[in-house]
């Protein structure tokens, strides 16, 4: 595979990943706009609901007891709290990938940002709950970190040509 052909199939990869954030952000969004107009009632009932039909037969598993502890202490508090946290996840991710979609400059720096922040709180996370898919989604989303950070520096000599270019003319 030539240098160029590996460039455009780490852009291509790049876009798609940008694309899966982006829609990553729409769900959160979704799901946060939902738990503001969902009362934790009628979350717990539909989280027991969901527990019972999955884990039929296991009423004595751990995840069974898990599940139905945390329907229990689901209240107000925690329903606004992960509604605020999965929108303001979703607001960053959309406007973020939508100015990455762009090739908006200013964009990139912000978009290493934020997910550095997210990988550092999915690290905490992971050492105090480990679940196999915050691995993979700090694991996806070190992945566009390095994906990002590509692009940006490409964009930047980009413009350094282009600028070193216009000054000869």
């Amino acid at each position: 595979m030539t240098a160029t052909a590996s460039h455009r199939t780490l852009d291509r990869v790049f876009a798609v990943s940008i694309v899966l954030k982006g829609l990553d952000g729409v769900a959160e969004l979704i799901g946060g706009l939902a738990l503001l107009f969902i009362s934790p009632a009628a979350l717990r009932e539909a989280l027991g609901d969901v527990v019972s039909f999955v884990l039929v037969g296991h009423e004595h598993s751990p995840v069974f007891h898990w599940a139905i502890h945390l329907g229990d202490s689901w209240g107000p508090r925690t329903t606004l709290f992960a509604a605020a946290y999965l929108l303001l996840h979703g607001i960053i991710k959309v406007v973020l990938v939508w100015a990455l979609l762009r090739q908006q400059l200013w964009a990139y720096p912000w978009m290493l940002a934020a997910l550095g922040v997210f990988i550092v709180l999915q690290c905490y996370e992971l050492i105090v709950h480990f679940s196999w898919w915050m691995l993979a989604l700090t694991l996806f989303d070190v992945f566009i970190v390095v994906l990002t950070a590509r692009e940006w520096q490409l964009h930047l000599r980009r413009r350094e040509a282009a600028a070193d270019v216009g000054g000869l003319g």
